[in-house]
């Protein structure tokens, strides 16, 4: 298991704002007793602390937004970090979902963060279609974070040591009284119909008969 590299910009993000004005990094994710590992990762990087909230169940997009919730409203952050995606289903959902039952605003694919002078707000810049968008939300607000956004460090040898001694809470999913049933349910999964393989013609006369013949299209 790796952590997902949207998720890794997150916290090289957070891990850069607390080093200009100060602040708590508190890494959370969900998922069985191996997640550990990559919440270690997170923590050698710099992070001061985890919550991992254990399941064995698969969760779907809402499933993991409610846990998520959870824990913001017993963490009470000021700024929710977290990649835009999972590498392994793509959905780009979770973010929007948080911020929707947290009522909070929400910046997606931000590729730059800034804050303003009083800190009460994030200026979030997003590539879009044709050029940049910035947008600005008060905070407490959730942001998602594209690959353009920064560079993460790598972990360093004393920071992996002190990974070891810090805390990492671990919670039961049942525990937080969250419905997390799917709400989607795979019915089926087939590959795609094989396609035929090409084929060379001799000349355009030939190259039309194949196409009124075979392909049917004149």
């Amino acid at each position: 298991m790796v952590v997902n590299p949207f998720c890794e910009i997150a916290v090289e993000e957070a891990l850069r704002i607390k080093e200009k004005q100060g602040g708590e990094v508190v890494i959370h994710t969900i998922g069985p007793k191996q997640g550990e590992q990559q919440v270690r990762t997170a923590l050698a990087m710099g992070a001061d602390r985890a919550v991992l909230v254990e399941t064995g169940n698969d969760l779907d997009s809402l499933g993991v937004a409610k846990v998520m919730a959870k824990v913001v409203e017993q963490e009470k952050p000021d700024l929710v970090l977290m990649g835009k995606q999972a590498v392994d289903d793509d959905n780009n959902q979770v973010g929007q979902i948080l911020a929707a039952l947290l009522s909070w605003p929400q910046a997606t694919f931000a590729s730059k963060i800034e804050f303003s002078e009083d800190g009460k707000r994030a200026n979030v810049t997003r590539e879009v279609d044709g050029g940049l968008e910035t947008i600005g939300v008060p905070l407490p607000a959730v942001v998602t974070t594209d690959l353009r956004l920064n560079e993460p460090r790598y972990a360093s040898l004393p920071g992996i040591m002190k990974a070891k001694k810090k805390e990492m809470k671990v919670i039961a999913a049942d525990s937080l009284g969250v419905e997390m049933k799917p709400k989607v349910r795979l019915v089926s999964l087939a590959p795609p119909k094989e396609r035929a393989g090409g084929t060379k013609v001799a000349d355009v006369a030939e190259l039309v008969a194949k196409l009124k013949n075979e392909a049917k299209v004149l």
